[in-house]
């Protein structure tokens, strides 16, 4: 069984995407690329890791996607 990676990018991830360790360096690098972010009520930006993963080109292998079933007795 495959494990998730995360939604969104880790804080070391934004740094090494960046080259930014400030928030505010973050969002105008991000910016900069063309990379969609959105600012949560701590501040801590936020960056979807698929958006990123188009943006660079990277392309998944057919197959890969987890098919949701949704278990209806549970609720």
């Amino acid at each position: 069984m495959r494990v998730a990676e995360p939604l969104f990018l880790t804080i070391d991830e934004m740094v090494d995407l960046t080259g930014k360790h400030k928030r505010n360096s973050q969002v105008a690098a991000l910016r900069s690329m063309s990379i969609e972010h959105k600012v949560r009520a701590d501040g801590r930006v936020m960056v979807l890791r698929k958006h990123v993963e188009q943006i660079f080109g990277v392309v998944t292998q057919k197959g890969e996607t987890e098919e949701f079933i949704a278990n209806w007795d549970a609720a």
